[in-house]
């Protein structure tokens, strides 16, 4: 089993992908990498026309995602650690969840090949939550492009992402009931956290399951 030093944060959204990467960046004096999906210009007509703009949309997700991973293929000399806010391997969930099947089959071609150039995360910690809880967050940030978000699709996208997990039993996933754990305002919760993900997993599917409900 290899040291952790490659860690990537994913979950639905507003699941607090962000806020945990951000943590774990500070805690671990690591590299931080956030998406820069707010870049996307197809971002709000899609939010608004999802049909129309899909294709599009995805694209431009695929080629600006693949461009920040290829940075770190290396890590640099000031960071023994890389703390991302998202995997490369999310851009298939939402295509999967998007593109028609047409479309779907041409995004694959391209990303197919780009993937092959990437490296794997030693680490991806899945937030879980319930779709209450995903909304609630939702409502709070405010962003207009996001208010047509409904359960049900934020339902099919925690499955999307179980799915890929399992499928893919050459990546090292820690799943975290993140209903229970408050690790943006409790320190020995987040501490906790932290301590089992820094430690070496073994290929596969695993949980992270706090001994008592903060909710």
């Amino acid at each position: 089993m290899q040291d952790v030093r490659y860690i990537a944060i994913e979950g639905a959204i507003g699941a607090g992908k962000t806020t945990l990467a951000s943590k774990l960046t500070v805690d671990l004096a690591a590299r931080g990498v956030l998406e820069q999906f707010e870049e996307n210009p197809f971002l709000p007509d899609f939010y608004s026309d999802p049909e129309r703009y899909a294709f599009q949309t995805q694209m431009f997700f695929l080629i600006s995602r693949y461009k920040q991973q290829l940075e770190l293929n290396q890590l640099d000399l000031f960071h023994e650690r890389i703390v991302t806010d998202y995997t490369f391997q999310k851009d298939e969930i939402f295509a999967r969840q998007t593109l028609n099947a047409a479309d779907f089959a041409l995004y694959q071609q391209f990303a197919d090949n780009l993937a092959t150039r990437l490296t794997i995360p030693d680490i991806i910690v899945y937030l879980q939550s319930d779709t209450d809880r995903l909304l609630r967050n939702i409502r709070k940030r405010g962003r207009p492009y996001e208010s047509t978000i409904g359960a049900d699709y934020l339902s099919r996208l925690q499955d999307a992402y179980l799915e890929l997990f399992w499928r893919r039993r050459d990546l090292r996933v820690l799943i975290v009931d993140s209903t229970r754990v408050d690790f943006l305002n409790d320190d020995e919760q987040f501490s906790a956290l932290r301590n089992h993900i820094m430690r070496p997993l073994e290929t596969g599917v695993h949980y992270y399951i706090p001994q008592e409900s903060l909710f």
